[in-house]
């Protein structure tokens, strides 16, 4: 196959993208622009054409699933070429066999090589080799065979800080709360003691304090948690030249996809790796080195991740060449959207284009102009659900050819999705929820895990606690205790103390038995970790520790449930063994350790599913249903007072729109059940009202899109009383006014000025916070 060919299936700004070689390079990717076909195809050509060797190749994905897909369609783009090289006929007209043989070829030769993964995926490989030469700056070190505990096991031991250790009031000093500071405070860059200097006063000063401990927890059970696996690559290249000039040679070309995502501490990590770290704007020696980013401001969501979309607007500064989009060599656009229909993308450039931190750009239809978009109100929660299912019969009866898979109902919040489920479940409807509770999260699970994780690392006080008397084996509170209390007064690790049989002797009394006889189960396994594959450690381990019969002679239907999760467990890891080279157990642990729900999210099923607007993030559906447009809802209310915050929900709700590839329907009650189960009256969302309103039909009798015209229209009809689209400079607090839905209220607060500007206004004995441009409302003095 020739070059030219490979690049035939091309556009012209993915074909630029693909051939640009060294030097930095920001890719600006629309929603549905095939950017991941850029990625791909940028891979295989550094691989084919510039004969780069995989290996020096590092690309970062947003999700493990997106790597596996880039490494399978890399392996394709290979195996076609090699089939029509050796037996010059295409891939698919091969034999199973031959197709086989080739794509294993590909693997070992090529994808088996790259460097492909999340951030943390990565950066926890790197650790692998390097973390030995780590120390931080209370001289604190780690073991190459560390645990990585994931966010239920941070939040446990950040609970045990404050109420055991420090015995801090929980309702001032909330844990989860303390873990969130302590998250941030790393993702950038602090350290406790850098903390406490940001932040001073008393509260700053227990924060501090609670994360000292818990990194001295952290580094006693020889485990970091996620925040770690980014923040300590970065601080061991900055105190270790070595290390990092190791790092910088092996990677001559770096990608990053979904780069207005990363945070600050991500993007010191590839600034590091790119320029060996120099200050990018002063680095030159791009001689066959690269740094290739894309991403999209306007799809830039994840804020409360600590995501810096202005990273992302910094490139050209930063990395590039600084000049006007129009005359740059180091940005290119992708703005020919392969996914929507043109009315889709028509309204969702129509949306966007009131933010104003962005890049500019419009998303170009290549399909049909497709159907209307409907917009529907409805008078509660319930009648929305009604609906949504309504609407899933009909188009299925219509179209045949969807299954339920084909569906996506997207809300803001998890809590919307309860009436959608009922009626789901009403009319029979399969549906799946993505972004509920992880696989990994489950009880049986992590105690699995958890015997896994002692066997890998005994270091790790916390899996030991939660396993040595799970099933239960006859060693209580008691007993745990006095072993943790001799551990602590004598400063070595829990596992020492159980693994010793005097000790236990000494300090278990009559549990003493049940003791040695868990330490034995665990030392013959660790024995065994170096010899075992991860699937025979897995299957050994559930049956020694008596975990599988102990569910076995529960017999309940929970207990079966539970038997049936443990049976996926090890599918997973028959998964693992076949997708990596590594069948190990600390290999499947790391990788277990950093899955998500979206990684699990399955092609194919035949289920609606149910996903929050930051769950939907990547994903697409021939049909999305957006519910809950509403102010408060969408944009959420903590948001409508921030500008800032605002454009993030524009960006939401353009997140969202952007999944749709067929039909799109959007969604609001007039009034909806709120918290404590009082019902009230909404308010149309403002941005209901920033969409084109010939492209949108609606059920309304008075439609939204419409509805800030038509009060311009009363202006010119009744002079006396004045359309409040035209009075957006004028409100004042004490100002009355008439609403047709909430009747006479009373202007209490002016948020924001200008296009920006919100009223907060007391109805009776509810305030509501509005938007005057788009209100059905007039002011009355």
């Amino acid at each position: 196959m020739q070059t030219t060919d490979f690049l035939s299936q091309l556009n012209l700004s993915q074909r630029q993208a693909v051939q640009h070689f060294c030097g930095p390079m920001l890719v600006v990717a629309g929603a549905g622009s095939g950017k991941t076909r850029a990625l791909t195809y940028r891979v295989a050509h550094l691989i084919r054409h510039h004969r780069v060797h995989p290996e020096n190749i590092l690309a970062v994905t947003f999700t493990n699933k997106a790597a596996r897909e880039m490494k399978d369609r890399i392996e394709r783009l290979f195996a076609q070429q090699q089939a029509e090289a050796k037996y010059g006929k295409p891939f698919s007209a091969l034999s199973a066999e031959e197709q086989t043989r080739l794509r294993s070829q590909v693997y070992k030769n090529i994808t088996k090589h790259l460097w492909m993964g999340t951030f943390h995926s990565l950066c926890a490989r790197i650790l692998r080799f390097d973390i030995n030469k780590y120390q931080d700056e209370k001289k604190r070190r780690w073991d190459k065979n560390f645990s990585i505990f994931d966010e239920s096991d941070a939040q446990s031991l950040v609970k045990q800080i404050v109420t055991k250790q420090l015995n801090l009031d929980d309702k001032k000093f909330e844990p989860r709360s303390m873990r969130y500071a302590i998250s941030n405070a790393k993702n950038q860059g602090m350290s406790p003691q850098e903390f406490q200097k940001a932040q001073p006063d008393y509260r700053g000063r227990v924060i501090a304090e609670v994360y000292g401990i818990y990194q001295d927890n952290l580094a006693a059970n020889n485990a970091l948690d996620f925040d770690d696996l980014i923040r300590i690559p970065v601080e061991l290249f900055r105190q270790n030249e070595q290390v990092l000039a190791y790092w910088h040679q092996s990677f001559n070309h770096i990608l990053v996809d979904e780069y207005q995502d990363t945070n600050r501490t991500q993007y010191n990590f590839i600034r590091y790796l790119a320029t060996n770290g120099e200050e990018p704007r002063y680095f030159n020696n791009w001689e066959n080195r690269s740094v290739f980013v894309v991403g999209d401001v306007d799809q830039s969501i994840y804020s409360f991740r600590m995501a810096d979309y202005t990273i992302l607007l910094d490139f050209q500064n930063d990395f590039g060449d600084g000049l006007p989009d129009e005359d740059t060599r180091t940005m290119i656009k992708l703005e020919e959207n392969y996914r929507s229909r043109e009315n889709i993308l028509e309204v969702a450039n129509k949306l966007i284009e009131n933010n104003t931190q962005r890049i500019d750009k419009i998303l170009k239809p290549t399909r049909g102009l497709g159907e209307e978009i409907y917009c529907y109100e409805a008078e509660s929660e319930r009648e929305e659900a009604e609906f949504i299912c309504s609407k899933i019969e009909e188009i299925t009866d219509q179209n045949p050819e969807l299954d339920l898979g084909s569906f996506a109902v997207l809300y803001r919040t998890n809590s919307q999705s309860r009436p959608i489920e009922e009626k789901l479940i009403h009319y029979d409807i399969k549906y799946v929820i993505i972004g509920g509770l992880r696989f990994y999260d489950r009880k049986e699970i992590k105690d699995a895990l958890a015997y896994l994780r002692v066997i890998a690392n005994p270091a790790d006080t916390v899996s030991l606690i939660r396993i040595i008397n799970t099933p239960r084996r006859g060693i209580g509170k008691t007993t745990i205790d006095s072993l943790l209390n001799a551990s602590s007064q004598m400063a070595i690790p829990l596992w020492e103390i159980i693994n010793d049989p005097t000790s236990v002797n000494a300090l278990a009394g009559r549990s003493s038995k049940a003791v040695n006889k868990f330490a034995e189960i665990i030392q013959h396994w660790q024995d065994e970790v170096e010899n075992l594959t991860a699937m025979e450690i897995v299957e050994g381990i559930l049956e020694d520790s008596g975990y599988i019969q102990d569910l076995k002679k529960q017999g309940t239907e929970d207990a079966d449930n539970r038997l049936a999760n443990l049976g996926e467990l090890c599918s997973a890891v028959a998964q693992f063994q076949e997708d990596n080279e590594d069948t190990t157990l600390g290999g499947f642990l790391a990788n277990a350790s950093l899955a998500s729900d979206l990684d699990n999210l399955q092609d194919g099923q035949e289920a609606v599913s149910l996903m929050t607007l930051h769950s939907a993030k990547g994903l697409e559906f021939p049909v999305v249903f957006m519910v809950g447009l509403e102010q408060g809802l969408l944009p959420h209310f903590r948001s409508i007072d921030d500008p800032l915050s605002l454009e993030e929900e524009r960006r939401l709700c353009y997140v969202g729109i952007t999944r749709a590839q067929e039909q799109l329907f959007l969604s609001y009650a007039t009034e909806r059940r709120q918290f404590w189960g009082a019902r009230d009256a909404t308010i149309p969302s403002q941005f209901l009202g920033e969409l084109p309103g010939d492209l949108v039909n609606t059920n309304a009798m008075k439609k939204v899109i419409y509805r800030s015209k038509r009060q311009s229209q009363k202006t010119k009809n009744n002079p006396v009383k004045k359309s409040v689209s035209n009075q957006t400079e004028n409100w004042q607090v004490g100002d009355k006014v008439m609403h047709e839905n909430f009747g006479v209220g009373l202007v209490t607060n002016v948020l924001g000025e200008g296009r920006k500007m919100s009223l907060g206004i007391k109805f009776g004995k509810s305030k509501k916070i509005i938007d005057p441009k788009t209100a059905p409302m007039e002011k009355l003095n």
